[in-house]
């Protein structure tokens, strides 16, 4: 079974910057979008960028200009820089990979794959 480790998370003040990292178990060409979402304290998860298997981006529109997603296929990994943080960017930050046909796991197809998260607080 596919696994997705995240690194980077940590304390940081406002206006700082801190670059995540997931890396899989796998190749992450077998899955069609990678993504980081985050989930702050008594809130929803939410999607904080993707990137296609192709290189296509697509940010949250809060995130747009301060947050960057890229990959290393060689590598199996994605990043998440993030750049000028505030306070209301501190969250978990998940990491995602998503196959349309599922990627097969004891009992049927799994769609989406989960990291365990890693921590990101925006404190002065």
């Amino acid at each position: 079974q596919v696994q997705l480790v995240e690194s980077g998370g940590g304390l940081v003040q406002p206006g700082g910057s801190l670059r995540l990292s997931c890396a899989a178990s796998a190749s992450i060409l077998s899955f069609d979008v990678m993504g980081w979402y985050r989930q702050a304290p008594g809130k929803a998860r939410e999607l904080a960028a993707s990137i296609t298997a192709e290189g296509d981006t697509n940010y949250a529109d809060a995130l747009k200009g301060r947050f960057t997603i890229s990959r290393d296929n060689a590598k199996n990994t994605v990043y998440l820089q993030m750049n000028n943080l505030n306070s209301e960017d501190t969250a978990v930050y998940i990491c995602n990979a998503y196959s349309r046909v599922g990627i097969q796991i004891p009992g049927g197809r799994q769609f989406h794959t989960w990291g365990q998260g890693t921590q990101v607080t925006v404190s002065s």
